[in-house]
Protein backbone atom coordinates (compact mmCIF):
# COMPACT_ATOMS: atom_id res chain seq x y z
CA UNK A 1 0.00 0.00 0.00
CA UNK A 2 1.62 3.30 -1.06
CA UNK A 3 2.35 5.84 1.65
CA UNK A 4 0.29 8.99 1.41
CA UNK A 5 -2.01 10.76 3.78
CA UNK A 6 -1.97 8.15 6.50
CA UNK A 7 -4.44 10.02 8.69
CA UNK A 8 -6.94 10.07 5.82
CA UNK A 9 -6.37 6.38 5.07
CA UNK A 10 -6.93 5.64 8.75
CA UNK A 11 -10.20 7.58 8.83
CA UNK A 12 -11.42 5.80 5.68
CA UNK A 13 -10.69 2.37 7.19
CA UNK A 14 -12.44 3.39 10.41
CA UNK A 15 -15.53 4.49 8.46
CA UNK A 16 -15.65 1.14 6.66
CA UNK A 17 -15.33 -0.76 9.94
CA UNK A 18 -18.08 1.24 11.62
CA UNK A 19 -20.38 0.08 8.84
CA UNK A 20 -19.01 -3.48 8.79
CA UNK A 21 -16.78 -4.53 11.72
CA UNK A 22 -16.14 -7.88 10.01
CA UNK A 23 -14.38 -6.40 6.96
CA UNK A 24 -11.03 -8.21 7.05
CA UNK A 25 -9.49 -6.10 4.28
CA UNK A 26 -10.25 -2.87 6.16
CA UNK A 27 -8.71 -4.26 9.35
CA UNK A 28 -5.58 -5.21 7.42
CA UNK A 29 -5.44 -1.78 5.78
CA UNK A 30 -5.67 -0.14 9.17
CA UNK A 31 -2.86 -2.40 10.38
CA UNK A 32 -0.61 -1.37 7.48
CA UNK A 33 -1.19 2.32 8.18
CA UNK A 34 -0.71 2.03 11.94
CA UNK A 35 2.50 0.06 11.48
CA UNK A 36 3.81 2.73 9.14
CA UNK A 37 2.97 5.33 11.78
CA UNK A 38 4.98 3.39 14.37
CA UNK A 39 1.92 2.26 16.35
CA UNK A 40 2.93 -1.39 16.19
CA UNK A 41 0.87 -2.81 19.06
CA UNK A 42 -2.33 -1.35 17.62
CA UNK A 43 -1.30 -2.59 14.18
CA UNK A 44 -0.85 -6.10 15.57
CA UNK A 45 -4.41 -6.13 16.91
CA UNK A 46 -5.70 -4.97 13.52
CA UNK A 47 -3.79 -7.67 11.65
CA UNK A 48 -5.20 -10.32 13.98
CA UNK A 49 -8.71 -8.98 13.33
CA UNK A 50 -7.98 -9.09 9.61
CA UNK A 51 -7.12 -12.80 9.58
CA UNK A 52 -9.97 -13.54 12.00
CA UNK A 53 -12.57 -12.09 9.64
CA UNK A 54 -10.87 -13.06 6.36
CA UNK A 55 -8.80 -16.20 7.05
CA UNK A 56 -8.50 -17.08 3.37
CA UNK A 57 -6.71 -13.84 2.45
CA UNK A 58 -3.04 -14.73 2.01
CA UNK A 59 -1.94 -11.09 2.06
CA UNK A 60 -3.47 -10.56 5.50
CA UNK A 61 -1.51 -13.51 6.89
CA UNK A 62 1.69 -12.25 5.28
CA UNK A 63 1.20 -8.76 6.75
CA UNK A 64 0.71 -10.32 10.18
CA UNK A 65 3.87 -12.40 9.72
CA UNK A 66 5.90 -9.33 8.73
CA UNK A 67 4.96 -7.47 11.90
CA UNK A 68 5.54 -10.49 14.13
CA UNK A 69 9.01 -10.78 12.59
CA UNK A 70 9.66 -7.12 13.36
CA UNK A 71 8.64 -7.75 16.97
CA UNK A 72 10.97 -10.74 17.26
CA UNK A 73 8.11 -13.23 17.69
CA UNK A 74 9.59 -15.61 15.16
CA UNK A 75 7.62 -18.80 15.83
CA UNK A 76 4.32 -16.96 15.41
CA UNK A 77 5.66 -15.18 12.32
CA UNK A 78 6.68 -18.49 10.79
CA UNK A 79 3.18 -19.86 11.32
CA UNK A 80 1.59 -16.78 9.73
CA UNK A 81 3.82 -16.94 6.65
CA UNK A 82 3.23 -20.69 6.32
CA UNK A 83 -0.52 -20.03 6.25
CA UNK A 84 -0.03 -17.34 3.59
CA UNK A 85 1.98 -19.71 1.40
CA UNK A 86 -0.56 -22.52 1.79
CA UNK A 87 -3.14 -20.15 0.35
CA UNK A 88 -0.98 -18.65 -2.40
CA UNK A 89 2.36 -20.42 -2.55
CA UNK A 90 3.41 -19.17 -5.97
CA UNK A 91 3.07 -15.46 -5.16
CA UNK A 92 6.47 -13.78 -5.44
CA UNK A 93 5.87 -11.10 -2.82
CA UNK A 94 4.56 -13.59 -0.28
CA UNK A 95 7.57 -15.83 -0.90
CA UNK A 96 9.89 -12.86 -0.44
CA UNK A 97 8.21 -11.90 2.84
CA UNK A 98 8.62 -15.47 4.08
CA UNK A 99 12.29 -15.45 3.06
CA UNK A 100 12.94 -12.30 5.11
CA UNK A 101 11.12 -13.82 8.07
CA UNK A 102 13.17 -17.03 7.92
CA UNK A 103 16.44 -15.13 7.65
CA UNK A 104 15.64 -12.85 10.57
CA UNK A 105 14.72 -15.91 12.61
CA UNK A 106 18.23 -17.26 11.78
CA UNK A 107 16.64 -20.21 9.96
CA UNK A 108 19.18 -19.64 7.21
CA UNK A 109 19.01 -22.98 5.41
CA UNK A 110 15.20 -22.87 5.33
CA UNK A 111 15.46 -19.32 3.97
CA UNK A 112 17.78 -20.54 1.21
CA UNK A 113 15.32 -23.26 0.19
CA UNK A 114 12.53 -20.69 -0.08
CA UNK A 115 14.81 -18.39 -2.06
CA UNK A 116 15.42 -21.08 -4.66
CA UNK A 117 11.68 -21.42 -5.13
CA UNK A 118 11.26 -17.64 -5.38
CA UNK A 119 14.19 -17.29 -7.81
CA UNK A 120 12.75 -20.01 -10.03
CA UNK A 121 9.75 -17.74 -10.52
CA UNK A 122 11.79 -14.51 -10.77
CA UNK A 123 15.41 -15.36 -11.61
CA UNK A 124 16.43 -11.74 -12.27
CA UNK A 125 15.21 -10.29 -8.99
CA UNK A 126 18.03 -8.16 -7.57
CA UNK A 127 16.31 -8.05 -4.19
CA UNK A 128 16.15 -11.85 -3.96
CA UNK A 129 19.78 -12.19 -5.06
CA UNK A 130 20.76 -9.64 -2.41
CA UNK A 131 18.92 -11.54 0.31
CA UNK A 132 20.51 -14.76 -0.88
CA UNK A 133 23.92 -13.08 -0.76
CA UNK A 134 23.47 -12.04 2.87
CA UNK A 135 22.24 -15.51 3.81
CA UNK A 136 25.04 -17.36 2.02
CA UNK A 137 27.66 -15.10 3.57
CA UNK A 138 26.11 -15.66 6.99
CA UNK A 139 26.59 -19.43 6.69
CA UNK A 140 30.10 -19.14 5.23
CA UNK A 141 29.29 -19.87 1.58
CA UNK A 142 31.48 -17.00 0.43
CA UNK A 143 32.08 -17.78 -3.24
CA UNK A 144 28.43 -17.69 -4.34
CA UNK A 145 27.61 -15.20 -1.60
CA UNK A 146 30.03 -12.56 -2.85
CA UNK A 147 28.90 -13.19 -6.41
CA UNK A 148 25.29 -12.47 -5.42
CA UNK A 149 26.48 -9.50 -3.34
CA UNK A 150 27.09 -7.66 -6.62
CA UNK A 151 23.31 -7.47 -7.14
CA UNK A 152 23.04 -4.89 -4.34
CA UNK A 153 23.18 -2.03 -6.82
CA UNK A 154 19.83 -3.08 -8.21
CA UNK A 155 17.82 -2.95 -4.97
CA UNK A 156 15.51 -0.07 -4.12
CA UNK A 157 17.34 0.88 -0.91
CA UNK A 158 20.77 1.21 -2.57
CA UNK A 159 21.72 4.87 -2.12
CA UNK A 160 25.40 5.05 -3.08
CA UNK A 161 26.17 7.43 -5.92
CA UNK A 162 26.95 5.58 -9.16
CA UNK A 163 30.58 5.69 -10.25
CA UNK A 164 31.12 6.30 -13.97
CA UNK A 165 33.76 4.54 -16.02
CA UNK A 166 34.93 1.02 -16.77
CA UNK A 167 34.36 -1.52 -13.97
CA UNK A 168 37.45 -3.44 -12.92
CA UNK A 169 37.21 -7.19 -13.52
CA UNK A 170 40.02 -8.23 -11.17
CA UNK A 171 42.67 -8.59 -13.89
CA UNK A 172 46.23 -7.22 -13.77
CA UNK A 173 46.26 -3.44 -13.83
CA UNK A 174 49.59 -2.89 -15.61
CA UNK A 175 50.03 0.67 -14.39
CA UNK A 176 46.38 1.71 -14.75
CA UNK A 177 44.78 4.10 -12.28
CA UNK A 178 42.05 2.34 -10.29
CA UNK A 179 39.47 4.22 -8.24
CA UNK A 180 38.20 2.33 -5.17
CA UNK A 181 34.94 3.99 -4.12
CA UNK A 182 33.53 3.98 -0.62
CA UNK A 183 30.03 2.64 -0.32
CA UNK A 184 28.71 1.73 3.09
CA UNK A 185 29.71 2.53 6.69
CA UNK A 186 33.05 3.27 8.33
CA UNK A 187 33.32 -0.34 9.46
CA UNK A 188 32.98 -1.65 5.92
CA UNK A 189 35.79 0.64 4.75
CA UNK A 190 38.03 -0.59 7.56
CA UNK A 191 37.16 -4.19 6.73
CA UNK A 192 37.77 -3.74 2.99
CA UNK A 193 41.09 -1.95 3.53
CA UNK A 194 42.80 -5.37 3.86
CA UNK A 195 42.35 -5.81 0.10
CA UNK A 196 44.30 -2.69 -0.88
CA UNK A 197 47.71 -4.45 -0.78
CA UNK A 198 46.27 -7.22 -2.97
CA UNK A 199 45.06 -4.67 -5.52
CA UNK A 200 48.40 -2.87 -5.38
CA UNK A 201 50.17 -6.15 -6.12
CA UNK A 202 48.31 -6.25 -9.43
CA UNK A 203 50.35 -3.33 -10.67
CA UNK A 204 48.04 -0.33 -10.50
CA UNK A 205 47.95 3.17 -9.05
CA UNK A 206 45.29 3.26 -6.34
CA UNK A 207 42.92 6.17 -5.79
CA UNK A 208 41.09 5.41 -2.54
CA UNK A 209 37.89 7.23 -1.59
CA UNK A 210 37.83 7.83 2.14
CA UNK A 211 35.83 9.72 4.76
CA UNK A 212 37.90 12.31 6.66
CA UNK A 213 37.30 10.47 9.95
CA UNK A 214 39.29 7.52 8.56
CA UNK A 215 42.00 9.40 6.68
CA UNK A 216 44.69 9.36 9.38
CA UNK A 217 44.21 5.79 10.58
CA UNK A 218 44.35 4.50 6.98
CA UNK A 219 47.40 6.63 6.22
CA UNK A 220 49.67 3.59 6.05
CA UNK A 221 47.82 1.96 3.15
CA UNK A 222 49.77 1.56 -0.12
CA UNK A 223 47.54 4.17 -1.74
CA UNK A 224 48.73 6.66 -4.35
CA UNK A 225 46.01 9.19 -3.65
CA UNK A 226 43.27 9.55 -1.05
CA UNK A 227 40.06 11.03 -2.46
CA UNK A 228 37.72 12.73 0.05
CA UNK A 229 34.36 10.94 0.12
CA UNK A 230 31.71 12.65 -1.97
CA UNK A 231 34.12 14.94 -3.82
CA UNK A 232 34.44 15.11 -7.60
CA UNK A 233 35.62 11.90 -9.19
CA UNK A 234 39.33 11.85 -10.06
CA UNK A 235 40.72 10.75 -13.40
CA UNK A 236 41.01 6.98 -13.53
CA UNK A 237 41.08 4.07 -15.96
CA UNK A 238 38.97 1.51 -14.08
CA UNK A 239 36.87 1.58 -10.93
CA UNK A 240 35.19 -0.64 -8.40
CA UNK A 241 33.62 -0.41 -4.98
CA UNK A 242 35.68 -1.29 -1.93
CA UNK A 243 32.94 -3.76 -0.95
CA UNK A 244 33.32 -5.56 -4.29
CA UNK A 245 36.95 -6.41 -3.53
CA UNK A 246 36.16 -9.64 -1.62
CA UNK A 247 34.42 -10.94 -4.77
CA UNK A 248 37.04 -9.68 -7.22
CA UNK A 249 39.84 -11.16 -5.11
CA UNK A 250 38.12 -14.57 -4.93
CA UNK A 251 37.66 -14.67 -1.15
CA UNK A 252 36.64 -17.97 0.39
CA UNK A 253 35.79 -18.62 4.03
CA UNK A 254 39.20 -20.22 4.51
CA UNK A 255 41.13 -17.52 2.61
CA UNK A 256 40.05 -14.25 4.24
CA UNK A 257 43.09 -11.92 4.17
CA UNK A 258 44.35 -10.66 7.54
CA UNK A 259 43.41 -7.13 8.61
CA UNK A 260 45.64 -4.41 7.23
CA UNK A 261 48.06 -2.68 9.60
CA UNK A 262 46.57 0.64 10.65
CA UNK A 263 48.46 3.86 11.25
CA UNK A 264 48.47 5.58 14.63
CA UNK A 265 50.02 9.05 14.28
CA UNK A 266 52.61 9.95 16.93
CA UNK A 267 50.57 12.93 18.15
CA UNK A 268 47.49 10.73 18.66
CA UNK A 269 49.56 8.15 20.56
CA UNK A 270 51.13 10.83 22.76
CA UNK A 271 47.69 12.30 23.52
CA UNK A 272 46.29 8.89 24.48
CA UNK A 273 49.19 8.17 26.82
CA UNK A 274 48.77 11.59 28.43
CA UNK A 275 45.03 11.05 28.97
CA UNK A 276 45.26 7.53 30.38
CA UNK A 277 48.59 7.69 32.16
CA UNK A 278 50.70 4.65 33.03
CA UNK A 279 49.05 1.26 33.49
CA UNK A 280 48.61 -0.01 37.04
CA UNK A 281 49.76 -3.59 37.77
CA UNK A 282 46.88 -5.98 38.33
CA UNK A 283 44.23 -3.67 36.90
CA UNK A 284 42.32 -4.23 33.66
CA UNK A 285 41.57 -1.19 31.57
CA UNK A 286 38.33 -2.04 29.80
CA UNK A 287 36.79 0.16 27.13
CA UNK A 288 33.02 0.08 26.59
CA UNK A 289 30.69 1.11 23.75
CA UNK A 290 26.97 0.42 24.03
CA UNK A 291 25.59 1.86 20.78
CA UNK A 292 26.53 2.42 17.18
CA UNK A 293 25.37 5.29 15.00
CA UNK A 294 21.76 6.03 15.97
CA UNK A 295 20.77 6.77 12.37
CA UNK A 296 21.67 3.22 11.32
CA UNK A 297 18.43 1.42 10.45
CA UNK A 298 19.00 -1.60 12.70
CA UNK A 299 20.77 0.18 15.55
CA UNK A 300 17.89 -0.30 18.01
CA UNK A 301 18.37 -4.07 17.71
CA UNK A 302 22.17 -4.17 17.82
CA UNK A 303 22.62 -1.55 20.58
CA UNK A 304 22.19 -1.90 24.34
CA UNK A 305 22.53 0.78 27.02
CA UNK A 306 25.04 2.04 29.55
CA UNK A 307 23.16 0.47 32.46
CA UNK A 308 23.91 -3.03 31.18
CA UNK A 309 27.61 -2.19 30.82
CA UNK A 310 28.01 -0.68 34.28
CA UNK A 311 27.91 -4.14 35.86
CA UNK A 312 31.36 -4.81 34.40
CA UNK A 313 32.70 -2.14 36.75
CA UNK A 314 31.74 -4.27 39.77
CA UNK A 315 34.42 -6.83 38.92
CA UNK A 316 37.44 -6.36 41.23
CA UNK A 317 40.42 -4.99 39.35
CA UNK A 318 38.41 -3.62 36.40
CA UNK A 319 38.33 0.05 35.42
CA UNK A 320 35.86 1.19 32.75
CA UNK A 321 36.53 3.73 30.01
CA UNK A 322 33.80 4.93 27.66
CA UNK A 323 34.67 5.33 23.99
CA UNK A 324 31.02 6.03 23.17
CA UNK A 325 30.30 8.87 20.74
CA UNK A 326 27.08 10.53 19.63
CA UNK A 327 23.73 10.96 21.43
CA UNK A 328 24.06 7.73 23.51
CA UNK A 329 27.05 9.38 25.23
CA UNK A 330 24.51 11.50 27.13
CA UNK A 331 23.66 8.44 29.23
CA UNK A 332 26.85 9.07 31.21
CA UNK A 333 25.38 12.32 32.53
CA UNK A 334 21.83 11.02 32.84
CA UNK A 335 22.94 8.12 35.03
CA UNK A 336 25.55 10.09 36.98
CA UNK A 337 28.16 7.59 35.86
CA UNK A 338 31.19 9.78 35.26
CA UNK A 339 32.84 8.64 38.50
CA UNK A 340 32.24 4.99 37.58
CA UNK A 341 33.29 5.30 33.95
CA UNK A 342 36.06 7.53 32.60
CA UNK A 343 34.61 9.30 29.53
CA UNK A 344 37.03 9.29 26.61
CA UNK A 345 34.53 10.42 23.97
CA UNK A 346 35.37 14.14 24.34
CA UNK A 347 38.99 13.33 23.39
CA UNK A 348 38.04 11.52 20.17
CA UNK A 349 37.97 13.49 16.92
CA UNK A 350 38.56 10.67 14.44
CA UNK A 351 39.38 6.97 14.23
CA UNK A 352 43.09 7.61 14.75
CA UNK A 353 42.30 9.05 18.19
CA UNK A 354 40.16 6.00 18.96
CA UNK A 355 42.91 3.66 17.75
CA UNK A 356 45.49 5.36 19.97
CA UNK A 357 43.23 5.01 23.01
CA UNK A 358 42.49 1.36 22.22
CA UNK A 359 46.22 0.72 22.12
CA UNK A 360 46.38 1.76 25.80
CA UNK A 361 43.47 -0.46 26.89
CA UNK A 362 43.51 -4.16 27.74
CA UNK A 363 40.09 -5.01 26.35
CA UNK A 364 37.12 -3.49 24.56
CA UNK A 365 33.60 -4.75 25.34
CA UNK A 366 30.93 -3.41 23.02
CA UNK A 367 27.83 -3.94 20.98
CA UNK A 368 28.56 -4.03 17.28
CA UNK A 369 29.59 -0.87 15.43
CA UNK A 370 32.45 0.38 13.28
CA UNK A 371 34.80 0.46 16.29
CA UNK A 372 34.63 -3.35 16.39
CA UNK A 373 36.27 -3.37 12.96
CA UNK A 374 38.85 -0.85 14.17
CA UNK A 375 39.72 -2.88 17.28
CA UNK A 376 39.84 -6.10 15.26
CA UNK A 377 42.17 -4.49 12.72
CA UNK A 378 44.46 -3.33 15.54
CA UNK A 379 44.48 -6.86 17.04
CA UNK A 380 43.07 -5.34 20.24
CA UNK A 381 41.16 -7.93 22.29
CA UNK A 382 37.51 -7.08 21.64
CA UNK A 383 34.41 -8.78 22.99
CA UNK A 384 31.61 -8.07 20.56
CA UNK A 385 28.12 -8.59 21.98
CA UNK A 386 26.07 -9.26 18.87
CA UNK A 387 22.35 -9.32 18.20
CA UNK A 388 20.27 -12.39 17.40
CA UNK A 389 20.84 -12.02 13.65
CA UNK A 390 24.18 -10.23 13.44
CA UNK A 391 26.09 -8.74 10.55
CA UNK A 392 27.12 -11.50 8.12
CA UNK A 393 30.82 -11.07 9.00
CA UNK A 394 30.07 -12.74 12.34
CA UNK A 395 28.58 -15.87 10.80
CA UNK A 396 25.76 -17.96 12.20
CA UNK A 397 27.43 -19.65 15.18
CA UNK A 398 30.51 -19.83 17.35
CA UNK A 399 32.63 -17.33 19.21
CA UNK A 400 35.01 -16.18 16.49
CA UNK A 401 35.16 -14.76 12.97
CA UNK A 402 37.86 -15.26 10.31
CA UNK A 403 37.86 -11.51 9.67
CA UNK A 404 39.24 -10.53 13.09
CA UNK A 405 41.31 -13.09 15.06
CA UNK A 406 41.38 -10.90 18.20
CA UNK A 407 37.58 -10.72 18.40
CA UNK A 408 35.42 -12.88 20.65
CA UNK A 409 31.71 -13.05 19.91
CA UNK A 410 28.96 -13.24 22.53
CA UNK A 411 25.66 -14.02 20.81
CA UNK A 412 22.04 -13.41 21.68
CA UNK A 413 20.26 -16.76 21.92
CA UNK A 414 16.83 -15.12 21.69
CA UNK A 415 15.91 -12.00 19.75
CA UNK A 416 16.35 -8.77 21.74
CA UNK A 417 17.28 -10.64 24.93
CA UNK A 418 20.56 -9.21 26.21
CA UNK A 419 20.41 -10.71 29.71
CA UNK A 420 22.21 -14.02 29.02
CA UNK A 421 24.74 -12.26 26.77
CA UNK A 422 25.84 -9.89 29.52
CA UNK A 423 25.85 -12.73 32.06
CA UNK A 424 28.22 -14.74 29.85
CA UNK A 425 30.49 -11.74 29.27
CA UNK A 426 30.44 -10.94 32.99
CA UNK A 427 31.64 -14.44 33.87
CA UNK A 428 34.41 -14.24 31.28
CA UNK A 429 35.50 -10.84 32.60
CA UNK A 430 35.68 -12.14 36.18
CA UNK A 431 37.97 -14.94 35.00
CA UNK A 432 40.16 -12.54 33.03
CA UNK A 433 40.43 -10.04 35.89
CA UNK A 434 41.27 -12.81 38.36
CA UNK A 435 44.06 -14.04 36.09
CA UNK A 436 45.41 -10.51 35.79
CA UNK A 437 45.47 -10.07 39.57
CA UNK A 438 47.28 -13.39 40.02
CA UNK A 439 50.00 -12.53 37.53
CA UNK A 440 50.48 -9.10 39.14
CA UNK A 441 51.17 -10.53 42.62
CA UNK A 442 54.83 -10.71 43.65
CA UNK A 443 56.18 -14.20 44.31
CA UNK A 444 55.41 -15.52 47.79
CA UNK A 445 52.38 -13.28 48.43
Amino acid sequence: MPAGNDEQLLRTAEDILRANPRDGAAWSTMGVVLRRMGRVEEALVCYHRGVEHDPNNAGNWSNLGNLLTELGRHAEADDAHARALRLMGDNGQLLFNAVISKRKATAFHEALMLMEKALAADPHSAQLRWERALTLLQVGEYEQGFKDYEYRRGIATYRTRPTPGTPWDGSDLKGKRIFLSTEQGFGDTLMAARYVPLVKARGGRILFECHPELRRVLGGLPVDEFVPAGHDFPDFDVQTSQMSLPYLCGTRFDSVPPPVKLHIPPDARAKAKRILGPAEPGLLRVGIIWSGRVTFADNARRASNLKNFLQFGTVPGVRLYSLQKGPPEDQLEEMGSRLLVTPLGPHIDDFADTAALLEQLDLLIMTDSSTAHLAGSLATPVWNLVQFMPYWVYGDRGGCTPWYPSMRLFRQKDDQDWGPVFAEAMEALRDLAYSRRLTAKPCGT
